[in-house]
């Protein structure tokens, strides 16, 4: 049976002890700040979960304790020192194993890159150490975050896929490992895997989160993702690393957003959502249909279901500009060695290869037109309510599913939370609102009143 739940971070609130590993990202800060715990109790409390789970779960590509808990103390001698203490200050953070560390490898997921070690970090990385976290370690990414699964499974239950690419730094948020990790989407790697792993996911504005030095798939698509326990853990690391950079072009100018004062505020009114069912809608499970019905019925007035005849272009044209795209960022990798591709990669790049001129500058171009119908509607509704996949994460670990429900967003540019709270067959189903761009706290202010709406809270 289907049916809808309260969020996991209601639940984790009925529990009278909490070990640190299982504390939000926002607990965590507030408890080190106050002196209540270190961050050397913290990471220990993490590498406890990751000893006891990860030969089943697999989520990480590089983990080196050692450096971990060097870190920690490092945080806490800080501490000691009265010098500050930074938003996420001795708190561990995993690193998708395609975004550069200067202090751990970034293999990709492939063997085009094993045993790479990057000069520098990446810049959202180095905003993170500039916040005072701890660079826990490099989570397992799919190959060349692309589509063919690497070995990480799904917490919720082994048999079934965590999504992907960001497989590993969703599973390890899943299961305590880490309270906050990084993930890329192209089309629906952070969404996706967040859905199928029930935890709540981030994929901002594009351009929120600077990309230098992040391996680079789609120049127009790609964007830096956050995982974590709550909705205010989500505008907690993502306001830290939401700083402008000239060395990425997408890199909105503007001051740093207020995402934690304003996701934390209360909305001057109850938020009224779009509900847009997409033209897959027909391709979900019955079961999520049959959630997602629940959901409407419990929302009541605060929804209204509306259609955008447009989306199915939005559908069309993001897989023409990721295919064309990946094609001209991974070809020289099929030109110098091919024998370290897999053939799924292989035939994509292939394909991508064939994409006529014509039509991949068409589709760049019908971006703006196509959002501002999504922008019209949404000066009209809080936020756009729609399922962040097409059901339960599928069993088996062959695919990693379809982003179907998740890329004529991001080749919208627009940023997108997805909250768990459904559940059929014992499975997670995500439910995604979308934003406006460049409007993310007010996307996430939404976010927050749903999930305790849903919760009984308010």
């Amino acid at each position: 049976m289907a049916k809808a739940t309260k969020p996991a971070g209601a639940r984790r609130k009925a529990t009278a002890a909490k070990l640190p590993a299982d504390m939000t990202a926002s607990e965590a800060v507030a408890a080190i700040r106050n002196g209540e715990l270190t961050s050397e109790a913290l990471v220990s409390s993490c590498l406890e979960r990751i000893d006891a789970l990860e030969p089943q779960v697999k989520a990480w590509a590089f983990l080196d304790r050692a450096h971990a808990l060097d870190q920690a103390r490092e945080a806490d001698r800080v501490a000691r020192t009265g010098a500050g203490f930074g938003a996420l200050h001795g708190v561990p953070v995993g690193i998708k194993d395609v975004i550069d560390t200067a202090d751990m490898p970034t293999e990709a997921g492939s063997a085009l890159f094993k045993d790479y070690r990057p000069r520098e970090d990446a810049s959202c990385v180095a905003a993170l150490r500039a916040a005072g976290a701890v660079i826990m370690g490099k989570t397992v990414t799919t190959e060349l975050a692309s589509s063919t699964p690497g070995v990480t499974r799904n917490p919720r239950n082994v048999a079934h896929t965590p999504g992907g690419s960001s497989s590993g730094s969703a599973a390890a948020v899943a299961c305590g490992m880490v309270p906050l990790a990084f993930g890329t989407q192209t089309a629906g790697s952070v969404i996706r895997p967040a859905s199928f792993c029930g935890i709540y996911g981030f994929k901002p504005t594009l351009g929120l989160i600077s990309r230098r030095g992040v391996l680079l798939q789609s120049h127009t698509l790609d964007t830096i993702g956050v995982y974590g326990r709550t909705v205010e853990d989500l505008a907690l690391v993502a306001e830290a690393v939401g700083v402008h950079d000239a060395a990425d072009p997408v890199s909105i100018n503007a001051a740093r957003p207020r995402l934690t004062e304003i996701a934390g505020g209360e909305p001057p009114l109850p938020p009224l959502f779009a509900f847009v069912k997409t033209p897959a809608w027909d391709m979900m499970a019955d079961i999520a249909r049959e959630a997602f019905g629940e959901l409407v019925g419990e929302l009541g007035g605060r929804v209204v279901e509306v259609e955008i005849p447009s989306l199915a272009q939005a559908m069309e044209c993001q897989r023409i500009v990721q295919s064309a795209e990946n094609a001209g960022y991974y070809g020289l990798f099929r030109e110098r060695a091919p024998e370290l591709l897999s053939e799924g990669m292989t035939e994509r790049l292939k394909s991508g290869a064939r994409v006529a001129a014509q039509d991949y500058i068409r589709a760049v171009n019908m971006r703006e037109t196509i959002y501002d119908a999504v922008e019209e509607l949404l000066s009209q509704y809080s936020a756009i309510l729609t399922p962040s996949s097409l059901g339960p994460a599928p069993k088996g670990l062959a695919s990693t599913g379809d982003p179907v429900m998740n890329g004529m967003w991001t080749y919208l540019g627009v940023p997108a939370v997805t909250l768990p709270l459904l559940e059929a067959e014992g499975m997670p189903i995500g439910v995604q609102l979308i934003g406006a761009r460049r409007d993310d706290g007010r996307l996430l202010r939404s976010a927050r009143w749903l999930a305790r709406h849903l919760a009984g809270e308010v």
